[in-house]
């Protein structure tokens, strides 16, 4: 017995299935609802735009009100054109005379609409209406939509207009406002399942529940993705598509296998991790897909934590609901949060590197010694019981939240992260400081106020530093109460940052007055070092040692002349001048030329 021969013209599953009306149409309820209701009442636009992802309906639902619009079945427009008369048919084989599909990606320019404006005056020849459909029309230029605005917006009452796209943000909103809009949404995963299910019927194929649910998820939503993954699964299976078989196409891992790996990888379990990740990668697994997979699983989690209903989801097993939940329940969010942001991170770095699986290990190893650190609320936490020292062996927030801790060298790392953020040096827990300091300021007052921002230089807060030193201008300094005037340039908070600061480094309350009015006060600091750089400079070129140097070498020049003395004593010589800025009598070791 002769083998079957094949059919020499069988057709894709997208376009074998195509939906004919809008009763086939699956996941845009909303959409059909208006059309119907407007068709029904006479409430018909001269204008369509349909938008959304690729392959979810748009030129479909384009030829759809076409039929619906045309069909000679009924007196007038119909929602359920039978699908049967010339007019149907010619349409839904893009061969009718009067509804003219455009192609805009591929004619971009003016004269092509020009075409369509010098048309539309002429009466339709077989159909109701005269309707264009330009598919992809955001690509069309900008004197094309500009030659049809006028025509869009007052067209003859036999023409109708139907554009789809899926970058609707790229219309000019002149022409997104002649236009009734529709936004086809993503189809949903288990809508999508349910379809294919009757197909593979249809097709007198088998397929596993769990096969079309890995091709609904891959689809993203798109049901000619869908039905692209379904056809080329049945081909791979020869007719029986299995969940094994449409996981090693598409390059996905085990879906529990990405659970267990997500799991080991939080309880610091590095080796374990990394085999399991090798393991995959040897079954065909693909690591970028493998990281991706793993995005999903903290978004998962995360929902799960923050909404317990996302576990009843139907596309989920009843093993993944129980592991997720005990992992949603044992994690903190400040450790879900942080291993998104670091997958994220590591995601563009394996599609960027040479080697994708060494890229992945590394960002598994990253995230599972960082699931030994403390997060930001348990180390201010720690800070505000024992600032000074911190506990050692400590490690509450090592781990998950209530959940397995890690060892080795990731509780070192741990333990020497927690000293070292033990003792912060930061704007933004200046507060916290105020309040732990109390009897036992950090700093003694400073006695004037050169040395007061000598504090905020040490302390490390530069803006403030800079501010106060070219931007301010002492009136009146006493310990703890000054008045200054400025020049506009400070920051909005600034005097507020500034009480902060002082109090949490002092121990006592400041009161900073701004008073732009006051008499003239003295010079800012940077204007003080300024004048003393420049006096310092001219007493050195008069200099009778430094005269001869340079008269021996004439080329030569005076770069600068840098002061060794620490900034206490230049302070009290400088208060010990008459003018504030003068030097008396400087010692020859004390200054450093550079020529």
């Amino acid at each position: 017995m002769s083998e079957q021969a094949p059919d020499k013209n069988y057709r894709v599953l997208a376009r074998k299935y195509r939906p004919a009306d809008f009763d086939s149409l699956i996941g845009q309820e909303a959409m059909v609802r208006t059309l119907s209701n407007a068709i029904d009442t006479g409430r018909l636009a001269h204008a369509f735009i349909l938008t959304g992802v690729r392959g979810v309906g748009k030129t479909t639902t384009a030829r759809i009100i076409a039929k619906a619009l045309n069909c000679t079945a009924a007196d007038g427009p119909t929602i359920a054109p039978c699908g049967e008369c010339d007019n149907c048919k010619s349409i839904s084989e893009s061969r009718h005379v009067d509804v003219l599909e455009m192609d805009a990606a591929s004619r971009t320019g003016v004269d092509d609409i020009r075409e369509i404006i010098e048309s539309v005056r002429y009466a339709p020849v077989s159909a109701r209406y005269k309707i264009y459909i330009i598919d992809e029309v955001h690509m069309l230029s900008k004197s094309a939509f500009n030659a049809l605005l006028k025509t869009l917006e007052e067209p003859p009452e036999s023409v109708k207009f139907i554009f789809a796209t899926t970058e609707i943000r790229k219309l000019p909103v002149t022409v997104l406002s002649r236009c009734q809009r529709f936004d086809l949404k993503r189809v949903e995963a288990q809508t999508l399942v349910d379809h294919l299910a009757k197909l593979v019927a249809n097709e007198n194929c088998t397929a596993e529940d769990g096969a079309l649910t890995l091709i609904a998820r891959a689809a993203e939503g798109s049901v000619r993705d869908s039905l692209s993954l379904l056809d080329q699964a049945i081909a791979h299976g020869a007719g029986k598509v299995t969940e094994t078989q449409v996981r090693d196409m598409l390059g996905l891992a085990d879906r529990a296998q990405v659970l267990d790996l997500f799991e080991q990888i939080m309880k610091g379990e590095i080796a374990d991790a990394l085999a399991t990740l090798r393991t995959q990668y040897d079954s065909g697994a693909d690591p970028v897909v493998v990281i991706n997979d793993l995005l999903e699983v903290s978004h998962w989690l995360t929902r799960l934590k923050v909404t317990p209903d996302t576990g009843t989801d139907a596309l989920v097993s009843e093993a993944e609901k129980e592991q997720g939940g005990k992992m949603a329940a044992s994690l903190g969010m400040p450790h879900l949060t942080r291993a998104w942001q670091m997958l994220m991170k590591g995601l563009s770095e394996v599609r960027v590197a040479p080697s994708a699986i060494a890229a992945a290990e590394m960002v598994l190893i990253r995230m599972a010694y960082a699931s030994g650190l403390p997060s930001p609320a348990d180390l201010v936490k720690k800070l505000q019981n024992n600032p000074a020292q911190p506990s050692a062996s400590s490690t509450s927030a090592g781990g998950p939240a209530a959940g397995p801790t890690a060892s080795g060298p990731m509780q070192q790392q741990t333990q020497a992260a927690q000293q070292q953020a033990a003792q912060p040096r930061s704007a933004d827990i200046v507060a916290l400081r105020a309040e732990e300091v109390g009897d036992h300021p950090l700093h003694p007052m400073p006695v004037s106020f050169e040395k007061m921002v000598a504090l905020f230089q040490a302390e490390k807060e530069g803006i403030l530093a800079t501010v106060l030193t070219d931007h301010v201008r002492i009136v009146d300094y006493k310990p703890s109460a000054f008045s200054i005037t400025t020049t506009g340039r400070t920051p909005n908070d600034f005097v507020m940052r500034a009480k902060q600061c002082l109090k949490a480094w002092t121990g006592s309350d400041w009161m900073i007055s701004v008073d732009n009015g006051a008499a003239p006060a003295s010079t800012t600091l940077k204007e003080q070092h300024d004048a003393r750089n420049k006096k310092r400079r001219d007493e050195t070129l008069a200099d009778p040692a430094v005269k001869a140097l340079l008269d021996v070498f004439p080329e030569a020049r005076l770069l600068a002349v840098r002061d060794k003395r620490t900034l206490d004593e230049q302070l009290e010589e400088a208060a010990a001048a008459d003018d504030g800025l003068t030097y008396e009598d400087p010692e020859e070791d004390k200054n450093e030329f550079d020529f």
